[in-house]
C-alpha cells in the first residue's frame, strides 16, 4: 500500500493552514509538508514572483504537480495552498483521504491577511471584494473535499490543534500537544 498523509489541511488564505499544520505535525510527531513552501523551495522563487512573471495558470500547473507528489508520497500532515482545490485532479486525489477544512469567516480572513503583499490574488485596490469573490468560488470546493470541518475564527491555535487531534482520534496524553497546546 502506498503512503498516505495522516491528514491534508485545506482552507482560504488566513485560515491558519501553515501554523496549525506545523503544530498538529509536531503534536503527532510527524513531518509537515507545506505545498506553498515546497513550490518556493523547488522553483527558487516566491509565489508572488511566479504570479507576477508567469501568471496564475503557470503557478497552478506547478502547484498541481507538487500537490500530487505530496498527496501520493507524504505520510505526515500536508498543508495545501488555498487555491489548490481549484484543480479537478487535485480534488480527485483527495478522495478517500482525511481532509480537514479550516473554516474562517470572510471578516476574519480579511483581518488576518490584510495588507499582505505576498498574497497576489488579494492584491489591488479592493482586497475585501477579492477575498469575498475568492470565498464564493472556493467555499463549495473546500466543503466538497473535506471530511472534517474546523472553525478557526476567534480560536487560539492551541484550541484548534486540540480539536483536530480529537477528530483524528489522537490521545493528547500520547502526543506532544499536551504541553504545546497550553502555550496558547
Amino acid at each position: 500500500m502506498s503512503p498516505t498523509p495522516r491528514a491534508v489541511l485545506v482552507g482560504p488564505p488566513g485560515a491558519g493552514k501553515s501554523t496549525i499544520g506545523r503544530r498538529v505535525a509536531n503534536a503527532l510527531g510527524v513531518d509537515l509538508f507545506d505545498t506553498d513552501a515546497a513550490i518556493e523551495r523547488e522553483t527558487g522563487r516566491t509565489i508572488a514572483d511566479i504570479f507576477a512573471n508567469d501568471g496564475e495558470v503557470e503557478f497552478r500547473r506547478i502547484e498541481e504537480q507538487i500537490v500530487r507528489r505530496a498527496i501520493l508520497e507524504q505520510q505526515g500532515i500536508v498543508s495545501l495552498g488555498g487555491g489548490a482545490i481549484l484543480s479537478r485532479p487535485t480534488r480527485q486525489l483527495l478522495r478517500d483521504r482525511t481532509v480537514i477544512y479550516l473554516e474562517i469567516s470572510v471578516a476574519e480572513g480579511l483581518r488576518r491577511t490584510g495588507g499582505n503583499k505576498a498574497r497576489p490574488l488579494l492584491a489591488g485596490p479592493d482586497p475585501g471584494a477579492k477575498y469575498r469573490e475568492l470565498m464564493r468560488r472556493r467555499r463549495p470546493l473546500y466543503r466538497q473535499v473535506s471530511t472534517i470541518r474546523i472553525r478557526t475564527d476567534g480560536r487560539s491555535p492551541g484550541r484548534v490543534v486540540k480539536q483536530i487531534l480529537a477528530k483524528l482520534g489522537a490521545n493528547p496524553e500520547q502526543t506532544n500537544a499536551s504541553t504545546e497546546s497550553e502555550q496558547q
